[in-house]
């Protein structure tokens, strides 16, 4: 289903040459509510489109779904879709899954990380990944204006974040954008999993802002072989990617760039 992504306003645009009014294009952003099985596991404040792909991505790179598979998704599952406009999403696997801790807050861009513990308890439920053949560093290099090319919501409003896939030749392969920077990589990952995509293995993750922990959970969960982020990673981000065997680059911008994980190439 097509949802209004983008509004049209009049504002004041002021230049060197004075103030006038004219029309711009804002970034839509509403509250939506994720119920595994019934039960509300997450409201976060996402740009519609792709919401059942984010509904499915948080499920599984949260290990929510517990390897069961999902048997449907739909608008609102207790009532009208129309009355919720569209902003409740439920995700269905017949009870197969774990049952989930009930969610009330709002989930955010952090989510309450604080140290090694919690990547000990990420380490327990994720095993570290498997090498594979490793990328070239001019491919990581390129990935950033490859997906430019592709952020269309981006060149309309300047206010959204991307998440894209690639592969070793730096083909970028999907292309997802949003709000928040945690929602787009949702979006990726569960347009993988409904695709039968997953683990990502031998692909790279693109994300257009910092590289916090939560981006190296989510892409340590969909097995992604590397990280590449336009911005700096986070000390504890980087511990959590040298301790998934996972590649994490930050500040890629034209042909330079660091390489945090692993710790030497």
């Amino acid at each position: 289903m097509s949802r209004r992504r983008t509004e049209r306003l009049i504002v004041t645009k002021v230049t060197a040459d004075g103030a006038r009014r004219g029309p711009d294009r804002l970034i839509v952003e509403e509250p939506m509510t994720i119920q595994l099985d019934g039960t509300t596991v997450s409201t976060t404040m996402r740009t519609p489109g792709h919401d059942f792909e984010l509904a499915v991505g948080f499920c599984h790179t949260e290990g929510l779904l517990g390897g069961a598979p999902v048997e449907a998704i739909k608008y609102c599952g207790t009532g009208s879709a129309v009355e919720t406009e569209f902003n409740v999403v439920s995700v269905d696997t017949l009870g197969r899954a774990p049952v989930p801790t009930p969610r009330l807050g709002t989930t955010s861009s952090s989510c309450g990380w604080c140290g090694s513990d919690q990547i000990d308890e990420l380490t327990e439920r994720l095993t570290p990944l498997q090498p594979t053949e490793p990328f070239a560093l001019d491919v990581l290099a390129g990935v950033p204006d490859s997906v430019r090319e592709q952020q269309e919501l981006f060149g309309d409003t300047g206010a959204v974040h991307a998440a894209a896939v690639f592969d070793h030749s730096g083909a970028v392969r999907l292309v997802r954008e949003d709000v928040g920077r945690h929602n787009a990589v949702d979006k990726v990952v569960g347009a993988m999993l409904l695709a039968g995509d997953l683990p990502a293995r031998d692909l790279g993750l693109f994300v257009s802002g910092r590289a916090s922990v939560e981006m190296v959970q989510k892409a340590w969960a969909a097995g992604f072989a590397a990280v590449v982020a336009v911005s700096a990673p986070t000390a504890l981000a980087v511990s959590a990617a040298r301790r998934a065997n996972l590649v994490l680059a930050g500040f890629v911008t034209g042909d330079t760039f660091n390489v945090y994980s692993p710790e030497r190439l």
